[in-house]
């Protein structure tokens, strides 16, 4: 009766294997195909650390959202749209 139980256990882990070294072979392949020929490379300037290079284009990027505050006069001038107090 105990290898009938230890066979049943041992599906469901060899099915996890499988689907797991399929997503890890989809993972190297994309990777390999991204088709970018500069990684970049990090590098440290002062006590920041900045990308140089790589395939990200700053056009590529969202822009940054902008500031939707009232007046200073308003009360609630102070109190933004995710109800964060700002000095």
């Amino acid at each position: 009766m105990a290898f009938g139980t230890r066979m049943a256990g041992v599906g469901p882990l060899a099915g996890a294997v499988l689907a797991a070294m399929a997503l890890a072979g989809v993972a190297v392949f994309t990777v390999h195909t991204a088709g970018c020929a500069d990684a970049g490379a990090y590098i440290q300037r002062g006590d920041q650390v900045e990308l140089v290079g790589g395939c990200v284009d700053a056009a590529d990027l969202p822009a940054a959202p902008g500031s939707d505050t009232a007046p200073a006069a308003d009360p609630g001038a102070g109190i933004d749209r995710f109800r964060q107090v700002s000095p």
